[in-house]
């Protein structure tokens, strides 16, 4: 059982990862509109895309993590 439990411990490593990927992305999204604000709607589409993909991730890992615990 302990096994299990660290498994599902790395799996969910993946969703602090994209937590912190996502808060850097922002802060660095802010500070570049900050930089240039004519380019808001730009950055924003590639932010909006970037943290989608990032909470996927998280996703998927909450989901592994899951099952491991409930499959094994």
């Amino acid at each position: 059982m302990s096994l299990t439990a660290i498994g599902a411990g790395i799996a969910a490593l993946a969703c602090i990862g994209a937590g912190i990927g996502i808060g850097m992305a922002t802060a660095h999204a802010v500070d570049a509109i900050a930089r240039q604000p004519e380019a808001d709607n730009k950055i924003m589409r590639i932010l909006l895309l970037g943290s989608a993909l990032a909470e996927a991730t998280a996703i998927y890992g909450f989901v592994l993590g899951i099952l491991i615990i409930f499959m094994l």
